[in-house]
């Protein structure tokens, strides 16, 4: 007779990822930026940016270079579609979605 399998152990729950911020001011996390999932975030850590605030002092063309330097490849336009959604928000925009910035992006940088 065999022995049964023993019950794997349930996972813990998952925390639920933190509420997307309606403003700026309550920005705390950079996942609460609109559009900004757990990947982009890691991304903007990894290039020194770790607060919400800070993207107000960046440009989000430089961001998507340096970005594409560190990862050593093109990185899909649509980042830089996000970069831009995210440094107008911290600017004080209302929340958009980052492909309402596409055509911004294309007119301002052409192909990439």
């Amino acid at each position: 007779m065999t022995k049964p399998m023993p019950r794997p152990r349930p996972l813990p729950p998952k925390a639920p990822p933190p509420r997307k911020a309606r403003s700026a001011a309550e920005c705390e996390q950079l996942e609460q930026l609109p559009n900004i999932g757990p990947s982009i975030a890691a991304d903007l850590r990894g290039l020194g940016v770790h607060h919400p605030a800070e993207l107000a002092r960046h440009d989000a063309f430089s961001l998507y270079r340096r970005l594409c330097e560190a990862s050593g490849k093109r990185q899909d336009p649509c980042v830089l579609d996000t970069f831009l959604a995210a440094t107008d928000f911290m600017h004080g925009a209302a929340p958009r979605p980052w492909w309402e910035y596409t055509a911004q992006r294309k007119a301002q940088f052409g192909a990439l």
